[in-house]
Protein backbone atom coordinates (compact mmCIF):
# COMPACT_ATOMS: atom_id res chain seq x y z
CA UNK A 1 0.00 0.00 0.00
CA UNK A 2 1.40 3.39 -0.80
CA UNK A 3 1.55 5.90 1.84
CA UNK A 4 0.22 9.52 1.12
CA UNK A 5 1.17 12.79 3.32
CA UNK A 6 -1.53 11.99 5.15
CA UNK A 7 -0.16 8.59 6.54
CA UNK A 8 3.54 9.62 6.27
CA UNK A 9 2.41 12.71 9.21
CA UNK A 10 0.60 10.26 11.75
CA UNK A 11 3.63 8.05 11.50
CA UNK A 12 5.96 10.59 12.14
CA UNK A 13 3.61 12.29 15.10
CA UNK A 14 3.20 8.08 16.94
CA UNK A 15 7.35 7.58 16.18
CA UNK A 16 7.87 10.99 17.96
CA UNK A 17 5.38 9.54 20.95
CA UNK A 18 7.11 7.01 21.31
CA UNK A 19 10.58 8.37 21.56
CA UNK A 20 9.55 10.27 24.33
CA UNK A 21 7.88 7.58 26.64
CA UNK A 22 10.21 6.85 28.75
CA UNK A 23 9.68 9.65 30.23
CA UNK A 24 6.83 10.14 32.76
CA UNK A 25 6.39 13.02 34.69
CA UNK A 26 8.71 16.37 34.88
CA UNK A 27 8.99 18.15 38.50
CA UNK A 28 11.87 20.42 40.00
CA UNK A 29 12.58 21.71 43.59
CA UNK A 30 14.85 24.09 45.06
CA UNK A 31 18.07 22.69 47.20
CA UNK A 32 17.61 24.76 50.73
CA UNK A 33 21.52 24.72 51.14
CA UNK A 34 21.68 26.98 48.48
CA UNK A 35 18.32 27.65 46.58
CA UNK A 36 19.48 26.25 43.33
CA UNK A 37 16.78 24.97 41.40
CA UNK A 38 17.07 21.36 39.81
CA UNK A 39 14.72 19.99 37.46
CA UNK A 40 13.57 16.40 37.72
CA UNK A 41 12.46 13.17 36.05
CA UNK A 42 10.19 10.34 36.61
CA UNK A 43 11.72 7.15 34.69
CA UNK A 44 9.97 4.16 35.82
CA UNK A 45 9.99 3.98 39.29
CA UNK A 46 12.79 6.18 40.05
CA UNK A 47 13.16 9.84 40.48
CA UNK A 48 15.98 11.52 38.96
CA UNK A 49 17.68 14.98 39.16
CA UNK A 50 18.21 16.02 34.91
CA UNK A 51 20.63 18.12 35.97
CA UNK A 52 24.19 17.48 36.90
CA UNK A 53 24.85 18.37 40.90
CA UNK A 54 25.87 22.33 41.32
CA UNK A 55 26.54 22.18 45.06
CA UNK A 56 29.65 23.91 46.06
CA UNK A 57 31.10 21.99 48.75
CA UNK A 58 33.94 22.56 51.51
CA UNK A 59 36.33 20.53 49.34
CA UNK A 60 36.63 17.58 47.04
CA UNK A 61 34.41 19.50 44.11
CA UNK A 62 35.91 20.93 41.11
CA UNK A 63 35.04 23.94 38.18
CA UNK A 64 36.73 21.85 34.42
CA UNK A 65 39.42 24.10 33.55
CA UNK A 66 37.80 26.57 36.67
CA UNK A 67 35.97 28.07 33.95
CA UNK A 68 33.02 29.92 35.21
CA UNK A 69 30.68 28.96 31.97
CA UNK A 70 31.67 25.00 32.55
CA UNK A 71 30.01 25.47 35.98
CA UNK A 72 26.93 26.97 34.63
CA UNK A 73 26.72 24.21 32.08
CA UNK A 74 27.91 20.90 33.97
CA UNK A 75 27.60 21.50 37.63
CA UNK A 76 30.86 20.63 39.67
CA UNK A 77 33.00 17.60 39.67
CA UNK A 78 33.35 15.84 42.85
CA UNK A 79 35.74 13.22 44.31
CA UNK A 80 33.77 10.16 45.39
CA UNK A 81 34.23 10.49 49.29
CA UNK A 82 32.57 14.15 48.63
CA UNK A 83 30.12 12.55 46.10
CA UNK A 84 28.28 10.49 48.71
CA UNK A 85 27.50 13.39 51.17
CA UNK A 86 27.10 15.92 48.29
CA UNK A 87 23.46 15.26 47.36
CA UNK A 88 20.66 17.05 49.43
CA UNK A 89 18.07 15.95 52.09
CA UNK A 90 16.06 13.30 50.28
CA UNK A 91 18.07 12.41 48.13
CA UNK A 92 21.36 10.19 47.33
CA UNK A 93 23.94 8.99 45.26
CA UNK A 94 23.38 6.10 42.96
CA UNK A 95 23.83 3.03 43.90
CA UNK A 96 25.66 0.73 41.00
CA UNK A 97 22.57 -1.39 41.31
CA UNK A 98 20.13 1.55 41.00
CA UNK A 99 22.31 2.54 38.13
CA UNK A 100 21.47 -1.23 36.51
CA UNK A 101 18.29 -0.55 37.01
CA UNK A 102 18.03 2.68 35.21
CA UNK A 103 19.52 0.98 31.92
CA UNK A 104 17.68 -2.54 32.07
CA UNK A 105 13.98 -0.19 31.99
CA UNK A 106 15.94 1.94 29.23
CA UNK A 107 16.78 -1.62 27.04
CA UNK A 108 19.37 -2.34 28.75
CA UNK A 109 23.68 -1.16 28.60
CA UNK A 110 23.78 -0.97 24.84
CA UNK A 111 20.90 0.81 24.29
CA UNK A 112 20.45 2.96 27.56
CA UNK A 113 23.01 5.37 26.79
CA UNK A 114 21.69 6.88 23.99
CA UNK A 115 18.37 7.22 25.41
CA UNK A 116 20.14 9.25 28.18
CA UNK A 117 22.41 11.88 26.22
CA UNK A 118 21.32 15.43 25.46
CA UNK A 119 20.51 15.35 21.51
CA UNK A 120 22.27 17.38 19.02
CA UNK A 121 25.79 18.79 18.98
CA UNK A 122 25.10 21.73 21.03
CA UNK A 123 27.24 20.36 23.99
CA UNK A 124 28.33 17.06 22.43
CA UNK A 125 30.60 16.42 20.05
CA UNK A 126 30.02 14.84 16.86
CA UNK A 127 28.86 12.43 16.49
CA UNK A 128 26.70 11.70 19.35
CA UNK A 129 25.80 8.36 18.31
CA UNK A 130 22.13 7.17 19.22
CA UNK A 131 21.41 10.19 21.30
CA UNK A 132 17.61 10.39 21.56
CA UNK A 133 17.08 11.90 25.53
CA UNK A 134 13.58 9.69 25.06
CA UNK A 135 14.10 9.42 29.16
CA UNK A 136 14.24 12.72 29.57
CA UNK A 137 17.72 12.32 31.83
CA UNK A 138 19.59 14.57 29.98
CA UNK A 139 23.40 13.90 30.63
CA UNK A 140 26.38 16.04 29.66
CA UNK A 141 29.49 15.96 28.36
CA UNK A 142 31.70 17.18 31.42
CA UNK A 143 34.63 15.33 30.99
CA UNK A 144 36.50 14.98 34.52
CA UNK A 145 39.32 15.60 36.35
CA UNK A 146 42.51 13.27 37.71
CA UNK A 147 46.20 13.71 37.31
CA UNK A 148 48.39 16.01 35.68
CA UNK A 149 46.99 16.78 33.19
CA UNK A 150 43.70 16.79 34.86
CA UNK A 151 41.56 17.64 32.50
CA UNK A 152 39.64 15.17 30.04
CA UNK A 153 36.92 15.05 27.31
CA UNK A 154 34.49 17.55 27.78
CA UNK A 155 32.32 17.20 24.84
CA UNK A 156 33.09 13.74 24.66
CA UNK A 157 31.93 11.83 27.43
CA UNK A 158 30.12 11.54 30.82
CA UNK A 159 30.82 10.21 33.97
CA UNK A 160 28.57 9.68 37.19
CA UNK A 161 29.59 8.86 40.19
CA UNK A 162 28.33 5.38 42.19
CA UNK A 163 28.86 3.33 45.01
CA UNK A 164 29.09 -0.76 45.36
CA UNK A 165 30.05 -1.64 48.87
CA UNK A 166 31.82 -4.44 47.93
CA UNK A 167 34.72 -2.50 46.11
CA UNK A 168 37.84 -1.44 48.04
CA UNK A 169 39.79 1.73 47.12
CA UNK A 170 38.08 2.27 43.63
CA UNK A 171 34.55 2.87 43.01
CA UNK A 172 32.13 2.14 39.83
CA UNK A 173 30.75 4.92 37.68
CA UNK A 174 28.65 5.35 34.52
CA UNK A 175 30.10 5.88 31.31
CA UNK A 176 29.07 7.70 28.34
CA UNK A 177 30.56 8.57 24.49
CA UNK A 178 30.14 10.70 21.99
CA UNK A 179 31.00 7.72 19.47
CA UNK A 180 29.01 5.12 21.44
CA UNK A 181 25.22 4.35 22.81
CA UNK A 182 26.35 2.16 25.40
CA UNK A 183 25.95 3.46 29.14
CA UNK A 184 28.50 1.19 30.70
CA UNK A 185 30.38 0.87 34.33
CA UNK A 186 34.04 1.77 34.26
CA UNK A 187 36.10 1.94 37.60
CA UNK A 188 37.93 5.18 38.64
CA UNK A 189 40.24 6.07 41.65
CA UNK A 190 37.76 8.36 44.52
CA UNK A 191 40.11 11.07 43.79
CA UNK A 192 38.94 11.57 40.44
CA UNK A 193 36.43 14.33 39.86
CA UNK A 194 33.40 13.22 38.44
CA UNK A 195 30.01 14.16 37.75
CA UNK A 196 27.30 13.46 39.96
CA UNK A 197 23.19 12.51 39.07
CA UNK A 198 21.64 12.50 42.44
CA UNK A 199 18.21 9.72 42.76
CA UNK A 200 15.57 10.70 45.07
CA UNK A 201 14.94 8.58 48.29
CA UNK A 202 12.20 6.15 48.44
Amino acid sequence: MRLNRKHLLIASVICTICIFSYAQETGSFADSRDGHEYKTIQIGDQWWMSENLAYQTNDGCFIYENVDKYLETYGYLYTWETALQACPDGWHLPSDAEFAKLARYLGGESEAGGKVKETGNTHWDQPNTGATNSSGFTALPAGYMGSVPYKYFVGKQAYFWSYDETIEDTEIARALDHKKSDFTRYVFTRETGLSVRCLKDQ
